[in-house]
């Protein structure tokens, strides 16, 4: 009995002791109550100064409640970016061209591990660094709409329904599949109407339509909006009169009425600096930052916000209601990744130092590197090399080595590029001989190295190409012609002189391997090759995929996410976004490659499996099923890519992508493949409505490898209902 009561004495000092911890606890720290309660009770704790305080991207500690201070520019386009060693991928157009959602979702996933165990080293050490955060800025889905723009090389291409997929599961990557917390946020930018020209963004009105709005710049925000992305960037450029950071029509009306966005909205980098002193539709700094709160905005990526919302508020341009309402929709983000639980984010407390650019992620970027690049031509199937066919090559060109050739713009660094010439030298035996020559530099037509020890050498790979010192954003690109952009399509001069003088003097076969970002005239140089392979900025394993590929141990399998053009000349004036004259789905024009090119070191036959229906209304579904079968003698993969026709009406894309399937084939072999269209997905945007319409009449799905394929096509009818 003693024993008893000892007990109960002793449960109750501790039930005593634990409802006093409780107690003690704030609500907003409790993580067993709802994420909106405890924002609510968070903001209730605030004054107006410390609020505001929260809302630049430079997020002040507020010390009397224990919040630390927290830097949300964050950069992951293609790996951990300007937070020391991480695992590079392949720039986010050589993702696009794998057509492989999957494989970009793990890519996605792999820089979300590797963030999360940097942001768990460095605040353990007390560290609030910029760039060691979990908010990331990106994926970037702006269509790239002219081969002009410098920064097209960050997008996924100038298609609206591959930027879409590609997006969402890179999103689904990097936000993770845990039912409480997002493993990082994502960020799809720059909303909208944003590629170009960089020299003049920030104060650049883009004039579009209601049609060319929701069928091409807002159709993949859409979509990420539906795939749960955390936070929308705005841009920089006006629409229509309207600079998009101060843009409630875009913001409020369409992106979170409309849609139903239920995350957080930021600026890009100044952009409200930009309203007053670059587009100058508001006078000063405190009716801009009122307009940007009243707009839908909820961070600001400069000061603007910091420095004079509590003017606004004083002044009764709003009112702190309204800058509360901004401030949850942020904090709930933050609430989301764990930043208010002791311990942090439970599944991801534990990443460490092992996460970070480990084996699993070298060989996940060789893997993206091998399926992005593109194999253009192929002259009497001279790739791939059998073993032991050479026995001694020469590489050279300027970018063969050339580190800013690998990993293109927004990258992080790595203790483990692997260059070209390393690339090749590492996949070959030591019995076999490997040269190197810097070749030419980007300017210089007349002195060129390398072309007599090319002569001795069994096989020549030439590197050439751009870099990210010729095409990307303004400031960083400091050698494009305009102010980060391109003028033309042209290679440098430099590298065109070289390619004829290395022709003239090599007899033997030159493989030419170009990188860039963007479409480039790939015919100066075409005669002076036997193959050529489009290497895209391939990331950190970009040497040892061209190994792979030229030798032969996979079949390349990259695809062009752009048209590349004969010629800048044949598209419209660069400033006009009337989608009109541009990209396949408008172009009727000849062009060097369609989009969806690639060839391949097997040959596909496809047979029909199942044929559409006759007839179909809006609530149905298309579907169709093929064998794709290898008749050469290479097991591969290919991509299978659904194009849409759609009857002969006022501006009717010419074709559309609406379903695409990468495949893996043994050679000999064959493997079905169904696609499935949503009736839905065809439907056009109605100007005199202001709304989607289906329209009724004849369609053609076509099926092939490329938009100018056709390997088999069927004919149905829509009735509209």
């Amino acid at each position: 009995m003693k024993k008893s009561a000892a007990c109960l004495s002793g449960c109750a000092l501790i039930l005593s002791s634990l409802s006093a911890i409780a107690q003690s606890t704030p609500v907003y720290k409790d993580a067993s109550q709802s994420i909106d309660t405890r924002i609510k009770d968070l903001i209730s704790k605030l004054t107006l100064e410390e609020k505001v305080s929260l809302l630049g991207y430079r997020s002040k500690a507020v010390p009397r409640l224990n919040i630390p201070a927290y830097n949300w520019w964050n950069e992951g386009l293609h790996g951990v970016a300007r937070a020391g060693d991480a695992t590079i991928f392949p720039q986010a157009i050589g993702m696009a061209a794998t057509f492989n959602e999957k494989l970009v979702d793990s890519v996605a996933d792999a820089i979300s591990t590797e963030a999360r165990a940097k942001y768990n080293l460095s605040t353990s050490l007390g560290r609030r660094l910029q760039y060691m955060g979990l908010t990331f800025w990106t994926p970037n889905i702006n269509i790239f709409r002219d081969p002009r723009w410098g920064r097209g090389q960050e997008t996924y291409g100038e298609d609206p329904f591959l930027t879409a997929h590609i997006g969402s599961a890179f999103v689904h990557g990097m936000q993770g599949k845990d039912s409480r917390y997002l493993k990082a946020a994502a960020t799809a930018k720059h909303f909208a109407a944003h590629s170009g020209p960089e020299a003049t963004r920030d104060s650049f009105d883009a004039i579009v339509d209601e049609k060319d709005m929701r069928e091409t710049y807002l159709y993949a925000f859409h979509a990420l909006v539906n795939s749960g992305v955390e936070s929308v960037m705005t841009a920089y450029n006006s629409i229509n009169g309207v600079p998009n950071s101060v843009n409630k029509n875009l913001v409020t009306d369409i992106l979170r009425n409309e849609w139903g966005f239920k995350g957080h909205v930021v600026t890009d980098c100044g952009a409200l600096d930009d309203v007053f002193l670059a587009h100058k539709t508001i006078p000063t700094a405190v009716e801009t930052a009122a307009a940007g709160i009243k707009a839908g905005i909820d961070l600001d990526c400069s000061s603007v916000f910091q420095g004079d919302l509590v003017k606004a508020v004083q002044q009764k341009l709003l009112t702190e209601k309204e800058v509360d309402v901004a401030l949850s929709r942020i904090l709930k983000t933050q609430f989301k990744l764990g930043f208010f639980d002791d311990g942090g984010a439970a599944p991801f407390k534990n990443y460490g130092a092992d996460s970070i650019h480990n084996d699993a992620h070298i060989a996940l970027a060789r893997k993206v590197a091998q399926q992005s690049m593109v194999l253009l031509k192929n002259d009497n199937n001279i790739l791939p090399f059998k073993q032991g066919q050479y026995t001694s090559f020469m590489v050279l060109g300027p970018n063969a080595a050339a580190l800013d050739a690998m990993v293109g713009s927004y990258h992080g660094v790595s203790s483990k590029v692997v260059n070209f010439v390393e690339g090749i030298t590492g996949n070959v035996d030591k019995g076999t001989r490997v040269e190197y020559d810097l070749g030419c530099d980007y300017r210089d037509t007349t002195h060129f190295g390398g072309i007599w020890g090319a002569g001795n050498a069994d096989v020549t790979i030439a590197v050439i190409g751009l870099s990210p010192v010729l095409e990307g954003e303004a400031g960083d690109a400091f050698l494009a012609e305009s102010g980060g952009d391109k003028k033309s399509l042209s290679l440098p001069a430099s590298e065109i002189a070289f390619m004829r003088e290395l022709r003239k003097g090599v007899k033997k076969p030159i493989i030419a391997v170009i990188t860039a970002g963007s479409d480039v005239d790939v015919a100066a140089i075409a005669s002076y090759a036997d193959a050529i392979i489009y290497a895209w900025y391939p990331g950190e394993q970009g040497g040892n995929a061209l190994a792979d590929i030229v030798f032969g141990k996979i079949s390349p399998s990259g695809h062009l996410p752009l048209t590349f053009y004969n010629s800048v000349k044949d598209l419209p004036e660069y400033t006009s976004y009337s989608m009109k004259g541009r990209t396949y789905r408008y172009f009727g024009g000849a062009v060097q490659y369609p989009f969806g090119f690639g060839l391949s070191y097997t040959s596909f036959s496809y047979e029909a499996a199942s044929a559409p229906a006759k007839q179909y209304a809006a609530k149905d579904t298309i579907s169709i099923t093929i064998k794709v079968k290898n008749t050469g003698n290479m097991d591969a993969d290919e991509v299978v890519q659904a194009y849409i026709k759609y009857p002969n009406l006022d501006r009717m894309p010419i074709k559309e992508l609406k379903g695409f399937k990468r495949v893996s084939v043994g050679k000999g072999n064959g493997q079905l493949v169904t696609i499935k269209v949503p009736v839905k997905e065809l439907q056009k945007w109605d100007l005199q409505k202001h709304g989607w319409k289906l329209y009724p009449g004849d369609y053609k799905v076509i099926l092939g490898s490329n938009s100018a394929d056709e390997k088999l096509s069927a004919s149905f009818r829509i009735t509209g209902k």
